[in-house]
């Protein structure tokens, strides 16, 4: 059944942040900051009561960077303090000293990472936190990647490299002396490197890059090595000969930034549990007295740790990799060792590409097993015992993230390194299918932005990774107040950074819009509560050949082409076959899990698309397609191939079981991408969600036993997207043919049934979907009397241009035309309205400006905030009015407004307050209004107006760039103004209003 453009419900522009607004009454908008709200009248059940007000484990997190223990137990408390009192949930506490360079030095005897200064800090802040009802989590180690002051460079569970040095000799030409030095010379304190193989091989071309060899000349020559000296002769058969030394050494590899310990930290090696060992064996010693470990089960979340930045000038190593790759792979990886050892992390030798990519591919997948079996797992059963959960951003060298995703507690990605939502969902097809909850992400580090980042900027990218299936954000991040050498406004962990302005943000009460962010934790609370209840769902699983993730390649057709109509899809990588979720039932794949409707096969992406695919991933499809599953086979497989190495006949039995699969008939067969959608008619598939039209609307779909929950967002952050508004109509299938549709408004915490949507006839709900770019609505498909008791009387059709729920949750049509309307409920009744003559719109352009302006005082931390005031004839940004060019601050704004009829008796209006910079509170006649959507600057006042003058006043905050550009010009002068304030235009637009029944 199609509707009518302007009769169906509008959610999250204009229409909808009136209708959230008008839930609330006078009363309402006198409560605290972050106070709850109760669900909307006749309204019960958990969710709804928990979605008013939203505990600890669902509100987003900080991390909190501090001056290694260089803190104060009386400033920690205060720091709990305002982040709990902001609505925040939680704090992972991090070493964190980027900013601090040259001559700015913090003691590490005295006050580094470990130490017992540190111990007492941490304890300091877990029992504040425990008052709070807040939960601190712990990094690893002293910033990035994971490290100890136990270790040296040399100690067997350091991070290890395999340096190699060559030397080329020609035909008969003999050579005696010390085998080949490594090329790179040995990090600092690296004092030991041990020779592991010395290799002579035919060289086929010495100009190509690599160099091409021969792999039918690798000869071991280490025998010949006696006493420190090399001495072999190059057979005389014409051709040159090069000659390989392998070396194992310590990389040297520290942690990021300045000094945090004493002795030096050093990282530990990532695929061995000797550097598993070491790390936990420091801790047990040093950090874990019996009274943190208290504290820890108390209030402890989880401990952290960062991306797999391991670096090297050389090959990243482990010594045993030699001995666990035979015994993983069944070959050994020693006379293939020329093509694996890199150089600035590129290849150096060849042999050819179908032995070079099999060889690097199946390194990659032995460095995977060892990196969860002896890291991974260790650590996280570690974590248990403490009464801790393990969070991993478990990516960086071409890992399988997408595997690691599904064994970890908690799996993170990042704002910053993740280049589109397809990198989220690798690791969150990872947590589903391995029955996880929770999906974090490291949120608003932006390169650069460090005092110029808003929040209107980080919720519209934040909103696009939560319909990615991201549902926890810990925010980059809250800084510890001072430390040595730091500048107003107090330490910032990256700014400055390099000499310039850095990257993240310091999030706190230094900054400005500190006072309105209650209302941002509220709403990203309720919206992490909703997508962190049941399940989540999807139509289409992508599975690729490798695992990695944060490559910022998307799926075939389904990314371009089937998110922008309502397709969402997650990635698999082939070991999550291996899961217990991975089975098929009623054509489902993981049908506990994100059931999927078809899973998408193509060659390797990260490849070149090479037809590649392991033996026993070939013979699960089979059983799938067999028991239901539909498939979607993308390409010619003819020539197809095992990943790794072959062994004999490997190549031919998965050519037999390919041709095998795709004769099934619930496989079909596209020749490229473009294809795709003539496979998904024949096979008869439909998306959950159907759009009316393509747009740059995404969502994310949650299910538990009593509700499917849709969360839409309007992207206005991939390319092409800015300043994509939404409006159309979108189907949402429903399990039961009776289930009720309410709308959650994630800003204020009102819950009500929809007053407006239709149903199809094959029982799908049919609605509307109006959003402003970022901006985001939920809709929850509820089995009936789960939520309310009687049926609640909706419309399936109304000629106004709004249904809305009154305070009391009655039906009212609005427009902001006069005339009769007709309006058709759902038990088939029909009722006419009539809305009379309104005024027109009205302009508001006069206003007094009253600014706190934020400047350096005596202390790094202190700011000075004198006031000063102006009168405005017209709106303009700050840096446009004389005295503000460079002033950053909170500025409120005041005016008065007079109503006489027939502005006052069944008229509202909505408050238009166009263009906003950062965030805003609004209060009229003396009342502040609930929570409004930062993404949507149009409020609903009707409800706080009266006859004669009316009092408006809107409060808005600032960044500190503008300030900074003059106070630290050495640092942030040569960036450009930002356009701060109320800029308009603003007016106030009447609307009717009328009940229906």
């Amino acid at each position: 059944m199609s509707l009518r453009r302007r009769a169906l419900l509008k959610m999250g522009a204009a229409a909808g942040a009136a209708m959230a607004l008008s839930w609330g009454t006078a009363a309402d908008a006198d409560a605290a900051p972050s106070a709850g709200h109760a669900p909307s009248p006749g309204v019960r059940g958990a969710v709804p009561r928990a979605f008013a007000a939203p505990g600890s484990a669902v509100r987003p997190k900080f991390r909190w960077w501090w001056p290694d223990a260089l803190v104060d137990t009386d400033e920690i408390a205060r720091e709990i303090d305002q982040i709990a009192a902001a609505g925040f949930g939680g704090v992972e506490i991090a070493a964190v000293t980027h900013s601090m360079r040259g001559g700015e030095t913090i003691d590490p005897v005295r006050y580094g990472w470990g130490t017992p200064a540190w111990v007492r800090a941490v304890e300091a802040a877990l029992r504040q936190a425990k008052k709070r009802d807040i939960t601190v989590d712990l990094t690893l180690g002293p910033a990035w990647p994971n490290s100890v002051p136990s270790l040296t460079p040399d100690s067997p569970a350091a991070v290890k490299e395999l340096a190699h040095g060559t030397v080329t000799l020609t035909a008969g030409q003999s050579w005696t002396g010390a085998p080949p030095a490594p090329g790179t010379p040995p990090a600092e304190g690296v004092t030991k490197q041990e020779l592991k193989l010395v290799q002579a091989i035919r060289i086929t071309d010495a100009a190509a890059r690599p160099v091409l060899l021969d792999r039918t000349t690798v000869t071991d020559i280490t025998g010949a090595v006696a006493d420190g000296e090399l001495r072999w002769t190059a057979p005389d058969d014409g051709g040159a000969w090069l000659v390989i030394a392998y070396w194992e050494r310590g990389s040297g590899q520290r942690p990021e930034g300045p000094h945090h310990t004493d002795p030096l930290s050093y990282v530990i090696d990532h695929f061995s549990a000797e550097g598993t060992r070491a790390a936990i064996d420091f801790w047990e010693r040093h950090l874990l007295p019996p009274s943190t470990r208290k504290l820890l089960r108390e209030t402890g979340g989880a401990l952290f740790e960062d991306s797999i930045e391991l670096e090297t000038d050389e090959t990243m190593w482990t010594p045993a990799l030699p001995a666990e790759f035979e015994k993983r792979m069944g070959y050994s990886l020693l006379p293939y060792l020329a093509t694996v050892v890199e150089r600035d992390e590129d290849p150096v030798h060849a042999f050819g590409p179908e032995i070079d990519k099999a060889v690097r591919r199946d390194v990659i997948e032995v460095l995977t097993v060892l990196y969860v079996e002896y890291h991974l797992k260790p650590f996280q059963e570690w974590a248990h015992r403490l009464g801790l959960r393990l969070r991993v951003q478990p990516y960086g060298p071409g890992t399988d993230s997408v595997w690691s995703a599904a064994v970890l507690d908690v799996s993170e990605g990042e704002s910053l390194g993740f280049k589109n939502p397809d990198d989220f969902r690798c690791l969150a097809g990872g947590r589903d299918m391995g029955g996880k909850r929770v999906l974090s992400n490291e949120a608003g580090a932006t390169a650069g932005g460090a005092y110029a980042t808003t929040w209107d900027a980080t919720l519209r990218k934040l909103v696009t990774q939560y319909a990615a299936g991201v549902n926890q954000a810990v925010f980059h991040g809250f800084a510890y107040a001072e430390a040595p050498g730091a500048a107003w406004p107090g330490f910032a962990a990256f700014s400055p950074y390099n000499g310039g302005a850095g990257y993240g943000e310091a999030w706190g009460p230094r900054q400005p819009t500190w006072g309105h962010v209650s209302d941002i934790a509220g709403y990203l609370s309720r919206t992490q509560l909703i997508l962190q209840t049941g399940v989540n769902k999807a139509d289409i699983g992508i599975l690729r050949q490798k695992g990695p993730a944060g490559t910022g390649l998307g799926a075939p057709w389904f990314t371009a082409e089937g998110v922008p109509v309502g397709w969402t899809h997650l990635f698999l990588s082939p070991r999550l076959l291996d899961l217990p979720s991975a089975k098929v039932r009623d054509g489902r794949l993981a049908p506990q899990g994100p059931a999927f409707k078809a899973l998408v096969i193509e060659g390797d992406v990260l490849s070149g698309k090479d037809r590649t695919m392991q033996i026993d991933v070939a013979e699960k499809l089979i059983g799938y397609a067999k028991a239901g599953l539909p498939l979607i086979v993308i390409g010619d497989w003819s020539d197809a191939h095992v990943p790794g190495l072959a062994g004999p006949g490997d190549n031919e039995r998965l050519r037999v079981l390919l041709a095998e699969l795709l004769a099934l008939p619930k496989v079909r067969v596209v020749p490229d991408r473009p294809y795709v959608p003539e496979a998904i008619t024949a096979l008869g598939l439909r998306r959950d969600v159907e759009y009316a039209q393509r747009s740059w609307l995404v969502h994310a779909h949650r299910a538990d036993e009593d509700a499917d929950y849709f969360f839409f967002a309007a992207d206005s952050v991939t390319k092409g997207a800015a300043n994509a508004r939404v409006d159309h109509d979108v189907t949402l299938t429903t399990r039961r043919r009776d289930a009720v549709p309410y709308r959650l408004d994630a800003w204020t915490g009102a819950v009500e049934p929809l007053p407006l949507y239709s149903r199809t006839e094959d029982g799908r709900i049919r609605l509307r979907v109006t959003l402003e770019p970022g901006a985001t609505a939920i809709v929850a498909l509820v089995r009936p009397g789960a939520w309310a008791d009687h049926p609640y009387v909706s419309a399936a059709d109304s000629e106004a241009a709004q249904v809305l729920r009154d305070a009391g949750g009655r039906l009212e049509v609005r427009d902001v035309r006069p005339g009769t309307y007709r309006t058709t409920l759902h038990d088939g009744r029909t009722v006419e309205t009539v809305l009379g003559g309104l005024p027109e719109p009205m302009p508001l352009t006069r206003w007094s400006l009253t600014v706190e302006d934020w400047q350096p005082g005596a202390r790094p931390s202190q700011t000075l905030k004198p006031r000063r005031a102006f009168v405005l004839d017209a709106l303009a940004p700050w840096p446009s009015v004389p005295g503000l060019e460079d002033v950053s601050g909170i500025g409120r704004y005041r005016t008065t407004v007079h109503l006489r009829a027939p502005w006052t008796g069944g008229y509202g209006a909505y408050l238009d307050l166009g263009e906003v910079f950062d965030t805003f509170r609004v209060t009229v006649n003396g009342h502040r209004l609930p929570p409004a959507d930062q993404l949507t600057p149009r409020v609903d006042v009707g409800p706080y107006l009266r006859r004669g003058a009316n009092t408006v006043e809107v409060e808005v905050a600032t960044t500190l760039l503008n300030r900074l550009r003059v106070a630290n010009a050495s640092v942030f002068g040569v960036a450009k103004r930002q356009n701060y304030g109320l800029v308009g235009p603003v007016r106030l637009a009447p609307y009717g209003r009328a009940p229906l029944i």
